[in-house]
């Protein structure tokens, strides 16, 4: 167990202190190559470094940068050295810092917004860059016990000892405020009420009991907990008043210009593409353009120029999902086409997309494209690709 615990008969010890900076090299050393999607504090070692190194601002207690530093990490900017810092979210400025000062008082964050508004990436940065590790995570599910957010047992030495700090089970949120760090908590509204409301305690008093040794874990400096939960689920299992005051809520938008939403695809799509090992995503950022145009026309029920109001479908058409029907569309010029992202490539994933309900859905579509898409004269192509799969 981790010098810090204490027992029923041992005197507390000192709060160890904040560990240093990751750096890329030790960083970078412990991941292999074909890892598919490394953490945000693996892939982006060499900035937070950066950040670290430049960031001569007061940090809250336990916090590895500045909340300033922190939100430069998100947001991107250019560091006095004339180092850049990437965006890895692209919003409102003002949002971004109200939910950064969140993380600094004794508040947990709450990160609310439709499928697709980048709540769990945003909740991965957040952690990265406060603690240098997001991989303190429970994951809200229907079927998410209690013990994913209190503590569980080795049965086997729970058996052969009885109750014991050995068998004892940590979950993430115990071993983030045993060494003050951030916890996530993913899809909470998807927990159930009984689990959701473990973690009033934990929220309010900073404590979390364990009466089969009679003693307790009380959370170090640095703690506090990131939730997601999406406006969807409002009903499944909606937060108590209780458990909903301990949070600052925090409402993530969709993206506010369809130029956004572009350089949101775009950056994301480039990514994936390259530890895909797939074409650049600018060879195909006019089709970027029109999978972006359909969802937001779509989402809106009226076209860009305001003259025409369309049904919109039942799927979220999420920014999140326009990635990845433009990722397979790369994947599908790479491997089945000349490597250039065109319309024929988009198109299969593009009606996937919005089609999710046969019945009602198909009937949208094909008004959205007959009515709209036919008469675009530079999209006779993309036209021609929909109909074809549709």
């Amino acid at each position: 167990m981790p010098d810090s615990e204490t027992g029923p008969d041992t005197e507390p010890r000192p709060t160890p202190a904040p560990a240093p900076a990751p750096t890329s090299a030790s960083v970078s050393a412990s991941v292999s190559d074909d890892v598919l999607r490394p953490h945000a504090e693996q892939e982006y070692a060499h900035e937070l470094a950066l950040l670290a190194a430049h960031d001569d601002r007061p940090r809250p207690p336990g916090w590895r940068l500045s909340p300033w530093a922190v939100t430069t990490y998100l947001l991107g900017g250019e560091l006095p050295d004339g180092s850049e810092i990437t965006p890895k979210y692209i919003g409102p400025r003002r949002l971004v810092e109200v939910a950064v000062a969140t993380l600094a008082t004794d508040r947990a964050l709450l990160l609310l917004g439709v499928p697709g508004t980048a709540k769990t990436w945003m909740s991965e940065h957040l952690a990265a860059a406060v603690s240098g590790d997001s991989t303190l995570l429970v994951q809200g599910t229907a079927g998410t016990p209690e013990e994913a957010v209190r503590y569980g047992w080795n049965y086997a030495r729970l058996l052969a000892e009885g109750p014991s700090e050995r068998a004892l089970v940590e979950s993430p949120l115990m071993r983030a405020m045993r060494h003050g760090m951030v916890a996530r908590v993913e899809e909470l509204t998807r927990m159930p009420g009984d689990v959701q409301d473990t973690l009033i305690t934990l929220l309010s008093e900073k404590t979390l009991p364990v009466p089969e040794l009679n003693t307790e874990v009380q959370a170090r400096r640095g703690f506090t907990v990131i939730a997601t939960a999406n406006d969807r689920d409002r009903g499944v299992n909606e937060l108590s008043s209780a458990l909903r005051r301990r949070f600052n809520t925090v409402v993530l938008p969709l993206p506010e210009s369809e130029a956004d939403e572009v350089e949101i695809v775009s950056r994301r799509v480039a990514r994936l593409g390259r530890s895909l090992e797939l074409p650049e995503a600018p060879a195909g950022l006019e089709e970027i353009r029109r999978v972006v145009t359909v969802f937001r026309e779509l989402r809106a029920g009226v076209t860009a120029d305001g003259r025409t109001r369309l049904k919109s479908p039942s799927g979220t058409l999420s920014t999140a999902e326009a990635i990845s029907v433009v990722t397979s569309g790369l994947a599908l010029a790479a491997h089945f086409g000349d490597g250039v992202l065109r319309a024929p490539d988009i198109a299969g994933g593009l009606v996937g997309a919005v089609v999710q309900d046969p019945a009602s859905d198909r009937v949208v579509w094909q008004e959205y494209l007959e009515t709209v898409v036919r008469d675009r004269p530079d999209w006779a192509d993309f036209y021609r690709a929909c109909r074809e799969v549709s």
